[in-house]
């Protein structure tokens, strides 16, 4: 994990340097190497529980990476090709990635934000009359059929992917910025609530077969249909109110290309 740390917090250096200090690209190219090795490191975890479709994706991550780290030392030495989107990029990957692994890896925020998040989803499934006990610190039930949250289901995943979002665009106005905020994070936070009160009670009283074929059901197929489609539309309203984010976006991928074919025409 040190190599992961690393690379956060020389990303998060780069984003927060003035434009007058190029040296930002030096602490942004090798935030990037970093990241790299720490993406480098997992393939053997995936391949000890078999699954090989990420293991195969954590090893794209850290190839992209390696070329991102390449390109940000190219741009120390330019002073146009609008390199700056990589600062950009940097930054949202910092912000969320800061965001994320901090809940993830420092015990007491895990600890903090599944028991919040448990507190809240029995709040809000009793508000619906459906009656919910807590049976641990991270467990509630459902006409006895216990439901446990894990990480995964505080939706801190897409609250960081947003919030690296919304850090990216540094020429947007702090309004805007805000607007952008508050029609992602509290939106999906509470729409994260709900589906945990909806799968839980599909589960405790069998609204779709047996108790295991309606969690099934609940979880991997209604809510998830009902969560892309959420997530499609707070992002078309994000990038709508933030189109420094889609000229951020097509930036990096329009330098990305230049670069790749510098590299194999070279």
């Amino acid at each position: 994990m040190a190599a992961l740390w690393i690379a956060l917090g020389l990303l998060a250096i780069a984003s927060i340097l003035p434009r007058a200090y190029n040296s930002r690209f030096v602490f942004g190219g090798f935030g990037w190497v970093f990241l790299s090795i720490y993406w480098f490191l997992q393939p053997p975890l995936y391949i000890e529980i078999q699954d090989y479709v990420n293991g195969f994706l954590v090893v794209a991550a850290a190839v992209v990476s390696l070329f991102i780290a390449y390109i940000i030392f190219q741009a120390r030495d330019k002073e146009e090709g609008g390199y700056e989107v990589f600062i950009s990029l940097s930054r949202a990957a910092s912000v969320g990635g800061l965001i994320y692994f901090l809940f993830a890896e420092v015990g007491f925020l895990n600890t903090w934000i599944i028991s919040t998040v448990t507190d809240q989803a029995i709040w809000v499934t009793g508000k619906f009359g459906v009656p919910v006990v807590q049976v641990a610190w991270n467990q509630l039930a459902v006409n006895g059929m216990a439901v446990e949250i894990i990480l995964a289901c505080t939706a801190i995943e897409s609250i960081a992917l947003f919030s690296g979002i919304i850090s990216s665009a540094e020429d947007a106005s702090a309004s805007r910025k805000l607007r952008a905020f508050m029609i992602s994070v509290p939106v999906i936070y509470i729409l994260n609530l709900q589906r945990l009160a909806f799968t839980a009670s599909a589960y405790g009283f069998g609204w779709f077969g047996t108790p295991d074929e309606s969690f099934h059901i609940s979880e991997h197929i209604i809510t998830k249909a009902g969560s892309l489609l959420a997530l499609f539309l707070i992002s078309y309203m994000v990038l709508k109110t933030l189109p420094e984010v889609l000229d951020m976006i097509d930036g990096v991928l329009k330098i990305m290309r230049i670069e790749f074919h510098r590299l194999t025409a070279g």
